[in-house]
């Protein structure tokens, strides 16, 4: 009777100081939005951007070079005075027929996405609003 007695003493008190402890104030901070993919077509007149609005957060540029020659894609801030920091990032040369992609976090804004020189008029997009966090969807990296 003695041993279930000091048993059941030793049990209570490890449960009592197992569940003692330094409250932790930690916040988990929601996923980024999901990413997505943004197609991009260069043909001798001019780049071709579908869609050309979606909500701000990560995206993946996949571009396609319709053209006789390579070229060399470039996703820019395209606004004066803006709010943060503009970003410039700029694929390697793309061969004729031939693709290239290009990943960004994209704030609210517009860009531009050219090529340099060689006639070729750049395509605009507008990002809107930050999409929604990825915290609830399933099978996300």
């Amino acid at each position: 009777m003695q041993t279930l007695r000091f048993a059941t003493v030793v049990l209570g008190a490890t449960a009592l100081i197992a569940g003692c402890g330094e409250e932790d104030d930690y916040e988990n901070k929601p996923r980024p939005a999901a990413p997505i993919v943004v197609a991009a077509s260069i043909s001798p007149e001019k780049i071709s951007v579908s869609p050309k609005e979606f909500g701000a957060g990560p995206v993946t540029l996949i571009v396609t070079n319709q053209t006789d020659s390579a070229q060399e894609v470039k996703l820019e801030t395209d606004e004066i005075g803006g709010t943060g920091p503009g970003i410039e990032q700029q694929t390697g040369p793309i061969s004729p027929g031939d693709t290239a992609s290009l990943k960004a976090d994209l704030d609210e804004g517009t860009y531009r996405v050219g090529v340099s020189g060689r006639g070729i008029s750049a395509a605009a997009v507008e990002v809107g609003e930050p999409r929604k966090s990825a915290q609830d969807d399933l099978l996300q990296p």
